[in-house]
């Protein structure tokens, strides 16, 4: 088994093309394999979807410039990750399709058709976020998706509160989605709780984490507590990424570390 890490940048980019890339430097050097951005436009801003995530009506400054999407392809091709963006119009699919590598459908706009069907018919990936669905609007989003060309799909459980509380996290649903969808799964974090991320990964096989990521902890969004720093986060996955690499092969055999002692078995009833 192995678990993808996607940080996630919201608004804390400050429209700041060198905080941007640096975003992407510390999610490859914390041990991402990818980074997911935002893009929406300035007129979009009244739209609940956002005006939700910003109860400080912040909105303006969380624009991304798409000026900045071909030079932030560049660096993540640069350090190894992948380039993910969550599309909030319409337009904004073929905008981003010479640049990303899949595309993140939000919570928010998880039920939005249009959407999701601008998506699927580029054939690229899509991860599909799930906070505050239902069941039967997960299989309607997931028929969309697979009725215009896209199979290519990784559900995240997700709850759609910044800072989620532990007790509400219901990581057990990582498990229905799988089960239900076949898909591979995961969990999109707003808890910001280590517990959280090994419980996800070691009890309930999440395939994909992704979390918010800061870089200094003095934004708005790091206020509200569902994010990570970089020094924070980062042994987490380290953690996590070593665990793993004791699964091993499964085969009972002599181990090649265990060869000498091998060799000194004890066998009482055996002739000198």
């Amino acid at each position: 088994m192995s678990v993808d890490f996607v940080a996630a940048v919201s608004g804390n980019h400050h429209q700041d093309l060198g905080r941007c890339l640096d975003f992407v430097d510390q999610a490859a050097q914390v041990g991402c394999s990818a980074i997911k951005f935002q893009l929406f436009e300035a007129e979009d801003i009244a739209s609940p979807i956002l005006t939700d995530n910003d109860p400080s009506g912040l909105a303006k400054n969380r624009v991304l410039p798409r000026s900045f999407l071909g030079k932030l392809k560049t660096r993540c091709l640069d350090v190894g990750i992948r380039f993910a963006c969550a599309p909030f119009y319409l337009g904004a699919v073929n905008e981003l399709l010479s640049h990303i590598d899949y595309f993140k459908i939000s919570s928010a706009a998880m039920c939005w058709t249009e959407l999701l069907v601008a998506c699927a018919k580029t054939e690229r990936p899509i991860t599909l976020s799930t906070g505050m669905a239902t069941l039967e609007e997960i299989q309607d989003a997931v028929f969309t998706l697979r009725d215009h060309g896209s199979d290519d799909i990784t559900l995240l459980h997700c709850v759609s509160a910044y800072p989620v509380p532990v007790r509400a996290a219901n990581l057990s649903a990582i498990e229905t989605l799988r089960r239900e969808f076949g898909y591979p799964t995961g969990w999109s974090d707003h808890s910001a709780d280590p517990a959280v991320i090994y419980r996800a990964v070691h009890r309930f096989n999440a395939q994909t984490i992704e979390f918010h990521l800061d870089l200094d902890g003095t934004t708005e969004e790091y206020s509200r507590g569902h994010c990570w720093l970089p020094e924070q986060i980062q042994p987490i996955i380290a953690t996590i990424k070593q665990g793993l690499s004791a699964d091993g092969h499964g085969e009972k055999t002599c181990a090649s570390c265990e060869a000498d002692a091998h060799k000194r078995r004890i066998a009482p009833n055996q002739n000198d």
